[in-house]
């Protein structure tokens, strides 16, 4: 592709769309540019599309690089600290629960969502994270219900059949396009998932043609966890989201919307490959700030998300505490230092991250952190991860834009993740708040 200028900044809608745009955004969880840069990954469907629009060579993402900041910060265009949801769980001094941040009341500030509804917009969101309560006009949200047992699995079914919108939303999907479908049928490790999310998108596009619909498809972030970077299971993974993207692709010319209609492929995230991981809650507990078996009395606790972990102290003006904990960074082995940077509040605010923690650490490349507060502080750990500091090409995520609105041709260098919210609210017209994120002029046409 022929590669364009693009300026930066915010630009007001000049051309006049009607109000029968239709956006699809789809996320493809772990996505990494060479999926589609690279013939070998075999994004057969997703190369052919990207040859009539445009596409970025990287994304910038957020920190902790994870999926429900992320994905709340493509619907809003804003960072975390704006947003409110800081990570994909909540931070559990007292011990894990198993809860995650699916509360669509989470959101601080309007999204795509909202501000759709406003305007009298269909919208559907389907799997999406941090949307259980969502205004989407039809909803299937990404949410589990927790096991009662430790023997037993998560029920996802019934989750979904009593959180969907409106009521019924899931039989419909399950009786028109799904299937009849088992709790194990929404279980990430099976390729499965991902085309039953692709035919229940596809069918509400044909039924009801949403001006918005939102898209979370999940297996190749699992197969990257399991494998690294690469490997078979991620290969076949990669293909199964293309020929869903086929399925989607087709459905909008099925319901003879194509003219009218912009495709975004995005990710909320690149992947590292592992090998060691860190367990600074050990450091904690050795120093008596936190005690596993009396987990109320904590005063200091990390919050670990991958390839990031955030101190929280139960008391922030706890200033003893604090200068404990730094001292004891300070004092490990250089051996050990060497494997991380300490990142300060003020570099926490610089990168929009949680604002409830005192400091952050953040590994290099190869290294993890887990929640342990017993045994070693350092030892094994094998496949891949995310979370890491947005500041290598190899946590970048991808995007790839096609359709109504998008010039042929056009290559964005670098862009950001908050720049995602404000170029939907441009394909379709929305009275949106300005946030944190760039239009970028040279991807557009005036048609």
């Amino acid at each position: 592709m022929k590669k364009l200028a693009l300026a930066l900044g915010i630009l007001v809608s000049s051309f006049s769309f009607s109000q029968d745009n239709h956006v699809i955004l789809i996320s493809i969880d772990g996505l990494r540019p060479e999926f589609y840069k690279d013939a070998s990954w075999n994004m057969v469907h997703l190369r052919q599309a990207m040859e009539t629009g445009a596409y970025a060579n990287g994304v910038n993402g957020v920190f902790p690089s994870v999926t429900y900041p992320s994905h709340t910060t493509m619907i809003t265009g804003v960072r975390p600290i704006i947003h409110g949801v800081h990570f994909n769980t909540p931070s559990e001094p007292l011990g894990v629960t198993g809860n995650w941040n699916w509360m669509y009341e989470n959101i601080k500030v309007p999204t795509i969502f909202s501000e759709a509804e406003k305007q009298g917009l269909k919208t559907a969101s389907m799997f999406w994270p941090v949307s259980v309560n969502s205004p989407a006009t039809y909803n299937l949200p990404e949410y589990w219900y927790l096991p009662e047992t430790k023997d037993a699995k998560r029920n996802m079914k019934q989750a979904l059949i009593d959180k969907a919108k409106p009521v019924g939303f899931y039989e419909e999907l399950e009786n028109n396009a799904m299937g009849k479908l088992d709790s194990v049928d929404f279980d990430d490790k099976y390729l499965g998932l991902d085309e039953n999310l692709a035919r229940a998108s596809a069918y509400v596009i044909r039924k009801y043609k949403p001006s918005f619909l939102a898209l979370h498809l999940v297996t190749v972030d699992h197969f990257e966890h399991e494998e690294g970077r690469d490997g078979d299971k991620v290969r076949a993974a990669i293909a199964g989201v293309d020929r869903a993207l086929k399925t989607i692709m087709e459905a909008v010319e099925k319901a003879g919307i194509k003219n009218k209609t912009t495709f975004i492929i995005t990710g909320d995230h690149g992947f590292v490959d592992i090998h060691s991981a860190l367990s600074p809650n050990v450091l904690l507990a050795k120093a008596g700030l936190y005690n596993p078996e009396k987990p109320e009395q904590w005063k200091a606790y990390f919050h670990t998300a991958g390839g990031s972990a955030f101190l929280h102290v139960k008391d922030p003006k706890d200033k003893k505490t604090i200068e404990a904990v730094e001292a004891l960074l300070e004092s490990l082995p250089e051996q050990e230092k060497k494997l991380f940077e300490v990142k300060s509040r003020k570099k926490l605010d610089k990168i929009g991250a949680d604002p409830n923690a005192v400091l952050a650490l953040a590994p290099i490349q190869g290294i993890t952190f887990n929640t342990a507060a017993t045994g070693n502080f350092m030892r094994a750990a094998k496949g891949g991860t995310h979370g890491f500091f947005p500041d290598f090409k190899e946590i970048q995520t991808g995007f790839v834009a096609f359709g109504k609105g998008i010039k042929k041709g056009a290559v964005l260098p670098e862009m950001n993740l908050v720049d995602i919210a404000p170029i939907i609210a441009r394909l379709l017209q929305l009275q949106f708040p300005a946030g944190e994120g760039n239009l970028y002029p040279g991807m557009f046409t005036d048609k």
